[in-house]
């Protein structure tokens, strides 16, 4: 773990144990912003550090600044080790399931005395939780459900951490003299939603002069093996990281073994065999002699079939449709003009919309909106009648000083737990875009979440519904809906599915996306960035995208802003 991301991490700490001891909300909020303004970064902490810059973070004042100082210089926050004295041991710990709260964490603590995770689940076993007041049986299956994401997110990594990881080693890596061609493979090629672990494939001549570079990087915490050509390594995240040096005769060959599903490779060893070919990760052969394999494309060509786009190759019927040449061509980021969801200062974000209308100009974008929480999310500082009429004569007064670029007014309106929407219609239908969203009541029944979602489709002011399930990587698991119901009414009411590319979201995934297609239902990528840094998170949304075999006429994004279909309900 890097130190920008060491340290949001002790400001989120930092946030829980003032809860746990009721200090100030304002003070436990602003660890809170700092936390996620840090992670938004695309700089190295250490940069601002010494450049003396870090009180331009956004949120990072001149006490922040010194803690992250200290901290980058020593590696220790004095302030924080202090701080952690006031909690029992083990209520830290607690926090970090999914579903367990401040005063839950307490209350575990001071009825059974644990420590630890693996002491929770052991006194849930043997049903010593029951009985405590204010623990209740669904309290209980809550915790069992967060220990068992605990689990899943310390196995897995999102999308973005490992890229991020992947990218650390590929800079380093490519420098290397004898590095002549070099490239991820694996899920992470394939763009998953969460990875296990990274493949790296590199083309070299000197293979044990690369390895050796590769196990003494500095992200390096252990070498789980080395060899002429092939080593693991565990990160200093607890990451693993796999380098394997192959032939330039055989890379293309690696490149499409390592990156395909094991579904996939079967499927393509035995179309090749159809074929009287055999290939594997050296090459494609006939009998003995080699054929093809210095490049994916030339394999391709040889088998017949039109190329196959890394996130395709899960064996969801692509193979056959490359065989008649019928794949869709996929959405790319030449083809994005802009984005859904953004949040300015108005509420929780962290700049103004000028900031991020020329952020959205240096990204080469035509328009982006800029959709604030509504009154009811107070935690999020949610935009009261009376600012949004101050917010829209600012956007008025931006717009009329662009000429090939437009901020749209919108708004993110919650979906209250009956199905009703933050704003009246006469509030919404002066909004150049509405995106609807539930924020509360994930607990409700399946039939119920629906209903909620399918009502604020029927909204003729609403056109895009946010992160619909709801889910947080690592945090909490999707919300029951039924996918189908609520799609058939997105397509009746002309209403678009959000594929929000926040990475702990990619709500919805890459298979709910691809069912929306096949229903006829328009989607839009919103980044939910809160910092201009966050725009970037556009690529991952687009991963999906493209794992859900979307083209650009299938994304709301890839049109100029007088398209945008129009509701009807």
């Amino acid at each position: 773990m890097d130190k920008k991301a060491q340290l949001a991490k002790i400001f989120r700490d930092t946030a829980k144990i003032l809860e746990i001891k009721g200090e100030n909300i304002f003070r436990i909020r602003a660890y809170e912003r700092a936390a996620q303004n840090l992670e938004g970064l695309t700089e190295d902490i250490e940069t601002y550090v010494r450049e003396g810059r870090l009180t331009q973070i956004p949120g990072i004042g001149r006490d922040l600044a010194q803690k992250i100082t200290e901290y980058v210089t020593t590696g220790r926050l004095e302030s924080f080790e202090e701080l952690k004295k006031a909690i029992p041991e083990g209520i830290l710990e607690f926090l970090n399931i999914p579903s367990v709260g401040p005063k839950t964490a307490k209350l575990l603590y001071d009825a059974l005395k644990i420590k630890n995770v693996q002491q929770l689940q052991q006194a849930i076993s043997e049903g010593r939780l029951k009985g405590i007041p204010g623990i209740k049986e669904k309290t209980i299956e809550n915790i069992l459900r967060g220990i068992e994401l605990l689990h899943k997110g310390k196995e897995r990594m999102n999308l973005a951490q490992a890229q991020r990881i992947a990218e650390e080693f590929l800079s380093k890596l490519k420098k290397l003299p004898e590095v002549k061609e070099i490239s991820v493979a694996g899920s992470l090629r394939r763009r998953k939603e969460t990875v296990r672990d990274i493949d790296i494939l590199v083309v070299s001549l000197k293979p044990s002069s690369v390895i050796d570079s590769f196990v003494h990087l500095p992200m390096v915490g252990e070498i789980l093996s080395q060899g002429e050509t092939k080593s693991s390594v565990r990160t200093c995240e607890d990451i693993q990281v796999d380098c394997r040096i192959v032939p330039e005769k055989s890379y293309g060959a690696a490149l499409l073994y390592f990156t395909g599903s094991k579904n996939f490779n079967i499927k393509i060893r035995q179309f090749a065999q159809g074929l009287g070919l055999k290939i594997n990760e050296y090459g494609v052969f006939r009998g003995n002699r080699w054929l093809a394999g210095k490049t994916e494309e030339e394999i391709f060509r040889l088998l017949k079939m039109s190329y196959i786009e890394p996130e395709l190759r899960e064996d969801n019927g692509e193979i056959e449709l490359a065989q008649s040449f019928s794949l869709p061509i996929l959405v790319s980021p030449k083809d994005i003009k802009g984005d859904f969801h953004v949040h300015s200062r108005w509420s929780d974000g962290v700049n103004s919309i000028k900031e991020i209308s020329e952020a959205a100009l240096r990204l080469g974008y035509s328009y982006i909106a800029i959709t604030d929480h509504s009154q009811g999310l107070r935690v999020a500082r949610g935009l009261s009648i009376a600012d949004l009429k101050k917010k829209k004569a600012e956007i008025e007064r931006l717009n009329s000083s662009f000429s090939n670029f437009r901020i749209i007014f919108g708004a993110e309106v919650d979906i209250d737990s009956e199905g009703r929407l933050d704003y009246p219609d006469k509030v919404l239908k002066e909004f150049d875009l509405v995106i609807a969203a539930i924020h509360t009541g994930f607990k409700q029944s399946k039939e119920k979440l629906t209903r909620r979602l399918i009502g604020a489709c029927k909204n003729r002011y609403v056109h895009i519904l946010a992160h619909p399930t709801g889910r947080l990587w690592g945090v909490r698991p999707p919300y029951e809906i039924d996918l189908d119901e609520l799609l058939k009414a997105c397509r009746q009411t002309n209403t678009a599915i959000e594929i929000n590319a926040y990475p702990d979201r990619l709500d919805i995934n890459d298979v709910g996306a691809r069912r929306a297609k096949e229903l006829g239902v328009k989607l839009a990528i919103g980044t939910d960035a809160h910092s201009i840094e966050q725009l970037s998170a556009m690529e991952f949304g687009l991963a999906v995208a493209r794992r859900a075999w979307l083209s650009a006429q299938d994304l709301l994004n890839s049109l100029s802003c007088d398209k945008f279909p129009q509701k009807s309900t």
